[in-house]
């Protein structure tokens, strides 16, 4: 079986944009499942996604208490045998593979947010770590972005970053 995977963070709506752009609702609506590593902003954008389609997210930075409330600091979920940990925030980008590995030893793929800087590599001990960018504000990037990804035979394969 495969599972098709949208991976998104920091949408900052309505602050940074007034609406998701149409390119990520069709993403969802083509995946099996959302990842949203937080920075939300309002909760109208999880009920938006959760109409396109099952979402496995958390709660950032900048969320309140209603998103507090609905969601995780840490979401985990095997999928198709691979244990998937979802987070916000992993701090600086230095000593970042050493961090995770340590806080997260039974994960095989992180996804994490926070910077608005697209992000993937695999640390010493094997976890594979992601970030999508944001789809809404690149800030000192050239794109904004967001992930598309597919679990099949209990791998991550095709991690495509996709530009806006």
């Amino acid at each position: 079986m495969t599972t098709r995977l949208l991976v998104v963070a920091d949408t900052h709506v309505p602050v940074r944009a007034k609406a998701l752009p149409e390119a990520v609702l069709r993403a969802a609506d083509a995946a099996d499942l959302i990842v949203h590593a937080g920075d939300w902003v309002t909760a109208a954008v999880l009920d938006e996604l959760e109409r396109h389609g099952q979402v496995l997210g958390v709660w950032g930075n900048n969320d309140g208490a209603d998103l507090h409330a609905r969601l995780p600091e840490v979401a985990r979920r095997d999928i198709e045998g691979v244990r998937f940990a979802v987070v916000h925030e992993t701090g600086a980008a230095a000593g970042r593979e050493a961090r995770m590995d340590a806080a997260f030893p039974d994960t095989d793929v992180l996804v994490f947010g926070h910077s608005h800087i697209p992000w993937d590599t695999t640390t010493p001990r094997g976890l594979r770590l992601l970030n999508p960018g944001s789809p809404t504000d690149r800030r000192r990037q050239p794109y904004k972005t967001y992930l598309t990804a597919t679990v099949e035979d209990g791998a991550l394969r095709d991690v495509d970053l996709v530009r806006l």
